[in-house]
């Protein structure tokens, strides 16, 4: 009997982890996260598994963060029974985090249905919704790191501190009896490795002498230069300064776990040390608020130089829970904080305040983080001068801003360094969660260094792997691929259009008259017609 892998989701593309293992005992996953970014991709949630969720014997789970956990509530939906296993610190983020995405999704699918009904079109229905959300919370099961348990006959797992991640973990398996000369085959999973210098997380920690590693890469080809807690911190404070200058508030879009806490943590300490002008920091978002109570119950776990408990209950702080609680925000003006998810810009409240503001040229956007192909937050990144937000076109004017020294991932060298420091790996790395360039440099940065280039292997969506043979076997042929893997890392016609549109009525609006308008349109009207 053999052992595959196959490459379910963060497969040259950073979200969706999702990853099937196929033993002599059953099957088991590790992860299950929602895919995020362009539209054909975040298709992929709502259509079927790539196997059948009754044949999961565990869930052996990484982390909290939506893309590798986001889907474990349509998993059991569709008939999964068996236990997800985390760390208590997961376990308490996703008490959380799993039933706010379910209420977002009924929310968001409300307003499409809303606008669906007006033009005529078919309601949809939500990936699941929040009471789903709620149930699948009694599949969980916690561990403890460094503390080997048993997953199913012959399989058994250990979880080490990624450092990305309250409660996050790279997970070691072994599989007894199927490595060489009948000894266990050992796989190690990265989950999301965190940098060296993380505000609230320790350094992470695995194991060395394995036959496999599958390791993140997302910034694999980037070199960040090295940067301590108090460079970090007045870098931030630049930012809030200039915010200040131009007398408009700074908005910081930014994930609702440990991104958000980090933040908090400096913006206080600026205030308080009066290096930057004092203002009212509201955290407007329901499930920021609620990590952020997660985040004071685990204090113990995190830096213990920072007195978490204190800094979070700041008088700076404020927190706006419900819904006109936000909105009253909108009628502030002059300098504030808005601090509010989602990360990428792609879902939250944080896009009523990016509507409410980009328009404005004393507005500040400060990206806190990895903006994903495909994202709002990209294309603010990459420049643009007008998105659509909720089917409006919104001209960009404020100022664009983009901070990455808070990041939870380790960059190119650092993960160099972790995957050096797994050695011997006998048969291969696997490099996962990142897309192309990001994969590339860090495969360029292993290869002959660490181990062989022939053992570097960079899987596209739905690849299945041997593991047994003397070298990983693809089975080509063997799987049912979703997309085409050009698709997975390309942007989709749903970006190409809505750029379209956008360009359509700048070029319209800098026309000189209504006739040179209407020549405009006569001429897209023809192109059209051409294609029929």
């Amino acid at each position: 009997m053999s052992v595959t892998i196959r490459f379910c989701g963060a497969a040259r593309t950073v979200t969706g982890s999702c990853y099937l293992f196929e033993t002599p005992s059953g099957r088991l996953l590790v992860d299950c996260g929602m895919f995020q970014g362009p539209k054909t991709l975040k298709a992929l949630n709502y259509g079927a598994f790539p196997f059948n969720p009754g044949d999961i014997r565990v869930v052996l789970l990484t982390h909290a963060h939506i893309d590798h956990s986001g889907l474990l509530p349509k998993l059991i939906a569709d008939g999964f029974r068996g236990s997800i296993l985390a760390t208590r610190g997961t376990i308490d983020l996703c008490s959380y985090m799993l039933p706010d995405a379910g209420s977002i999704q009924e929310s968001e699918v409300a307003a499409l249905n809303r606008r669906n009904a007006a033009r005529g079109r078919a309601e949809v229905s939500p990936i699941y919704t929040q009471t789903d959300a709620l149930a699948s919370l009694a599949a969980f099961q916690p561990v403890d790191y460094d503390k080997w348990v048993d997953v199913m006959p012959g399989v058994r797992a250990r979880y080490w501190n990624a450092g990305h991640l309250l409660g996050s973990a790279s997970i070691e398996i072994e599989f007894a009896g199927q490595g060489a000369s009948g000894q266990p085959l050992r796989v190690l999973m990265s989950g999301d490795v965190g940098p060296d210098a993380k505000l609230l997380q320790p350094l992470p920690d695995a194991p060395a002498g394995l036959d496999y590693v599958v390791s993140e890469s997302t910034y694999g080809h980037i070199d960040r230069p090295p940067i301590a807690n108090a460079t970090r911190r007045a870098h931030l404070g630049e930012q809030v300064r200039a915010a200040h200058a131009v007398d408009g508030p700074l908005l910081i879009p930014a994930f609702a776990v440990e991104r958000t806490q980090e933040l908090i943590v400096d913006l206080v300490d600026l205030m308080e040390r009066g290096d930057v002008p004092a203002a009212p920091i509201f955290l407007d978002s329901p499930l920021a608020i609620r990590a952020t109570e997660v985040f004071r119950q685990h204090a113990s776990a995190l830096n213990a130089d920072i007195d978490v408990a204190r800094v979070l209950a700041s008088p700076h702080l404020r927190f706006t829970e419900t819904v006109p609680e936000s909105k009253a925000i909108e009628r502030l003006t002059g300098f504030h904080i808005i601090i509010a998810g989602s990360g990428m810009c792609d879902a939250g409240r944080i896009r009523h305040h990016l509507k409410r503001w980009l328009w404005h040229k004393n507005a500040t956007v400060l990206l806190s983080g990895f903006q994903a192909q495909g994202t709002l937050g990209r294309f603010l990144e990459e420049g643009a001068k007008a998105v659509r937000i909720q089917g409006d076109e919104i001209k960009v004017a404020a100022r664009i801003a983009s901070f990455d020294e808070y990041s939870g991932h380790a960059d190119g060298p650092e993960l160099t360094r972790w995957i050096a420091s797994r050695r011997p790996i006998a048969r291969g790395v696997f490099l996962v969660h990142g897309e192309e360039p990001s994969i590339a440099g860090l495969a360029e940065r292993i290869g002959e260094r660490i181990v062989p280039p022939a053992q570097v292997f960079r899987p596209v969506l739905d690849d299945i792997y041997e593991l047994t043979t003397a070298a990983p076997t693809l089975l080509d042929g063997k799987q049912r691929r979703r997309l085409a893997p050009e698709a997975v890392v390309a942007l989709d016609w749903h970006n190409d259009m809505s750029e379209l549109v956008l360009d359509i009525n700048e070029r319209i609006e800098a026309a000189a008259d209504d006739r040179a308008r209407g020549v405009i349109i006569r001429r897209l009207r023809r192109a059209l017609n051409a294609g029929d």
